[in-house]
């Protein structure tokens, strides 16, 4: 294509200046789901009926139509449709823009953290199921364990030591009140719930779900906290990893609570990759490109 120098640049297109590499979120997604292109099925690239240039998105060149990717801002060349389903290209009223910089990293880092709390969702239901199964046979339950936990010591010689770790939360079970077993298990419920609750707001990109998440992840610090006091597991210390980088990245590349501009900074910083004008504002210079042809 012809015209000025193109002062922007797509995503991939420069090498990274710095060691760690960038995540080019446009190229992921449109490897995933395909390019986002207009016209590919319009029999002319003439204006349409809004008045908007055409050329922002899609050219004609030695009769060859270039059409440029709404998320990566590739220009692809394509043969004009042999079949066409409209006349025209589509009024930008009628189209609906895809992700793009700032809200498109958002949206995978967003999903990734509900990928991670419906994992605790599982596991905490599970664990759920399990105590008031437990409770409803515990009876039937608490002579054959009796007998297993007093074979093992005998000829084990373990004494004491099985009322260590996992054994003695067991035996402690055996021994608790009914209530206080109903309690843990409607705990475990309830927090399966809020995970779950935080799983859909973040996926679908609410932003009550991404405060509910800093505030529920950060009240769980307190425990997690007093567990590694307690011991120093890969488990707990990889789950504490991966929840204080979560409450940074929302405090700081969400921007809650006000920090870095708040609600306001966040929208300004999103407009300027998404919409209309962010495509105008990087697009090859239009009026420098060959006309639209039919």
């Amino acid at each position: 294509m012809t015209g000025e120098p193109w002062t922007h640049r797509p995503p991939g297109t420069v090498p990274p200046a710095r060691l760690r590499p960038r995540l080019h979120y446009e190229l992921i997604s449109c490897g995933l789901q395909g390019h986002a292109l207009l016209g590919t099925d319009a029999a002319s690239l003439d204006p349409p009926d809004d008045g908007s240039d055409p050329r922002i998105v899609v050219r004609s060149e030695g009769g060859t139509r270039w059409h440029r990717c709404l998320r990566c801002d590739s220009w692809l060349p394509l043969p004009a449709p042999t079949t066409p389903t409209r006349e025209h290209l589509p009024t930008r009223a009628e189209v609906d823009l895809p992700l793009r910089g700032r809200a498109l990293r958002d949206r995978f880092v967003l999903r990734l953290i509900a990928i991670d709390r419906l994992l605790h969702v599982l596991g905490l239901g599970l664990a759920a199921a399990a105590v008031f199964v437990f409770l409803a046979d515990r009876e039937a339950l608490r002579g054959p364990f009796f007998a297993v936990l007093e074979t093992l010591r005998a000829t084990l010689g373990l004494g004491d030591r099985l009322h260590d770790g996992l054994v003695g939360e067991v035996t402690s079970a055996f021994t608790a009140q009914n209530s206080t077993i109903v309690l843990v298990g409607v705990a475990l419920a309830a927090y399966a719930l809020l995970e779950g609750v935080e799983a859909i707001g973040l996926w679908r990109g609410r932003r009550w779900a991404e405060y509910l998440t800093l505030v529920a992840t950060s009240v769980l610090l307190i425990p997690e906290l007093y567990e590694l006091s307690v011991r120093v597991t890969p488990t707990k210390v990889v789950a504490l990893v991966v929840n204080l980088a979560v409450i940074v990245y929302l405090l700081i590349a969400k921007r809650l609570f006000g920090l870095r501009g708040g609600a306001a900074a966040e929208h300004a910083a999103r407009a300027a990759d998404q919409g209309w004008d962010a495509l105008e504002r990087t697009a090859p210079d239009a009026g420098q490109g060959s006309r639209a042809v039919r």
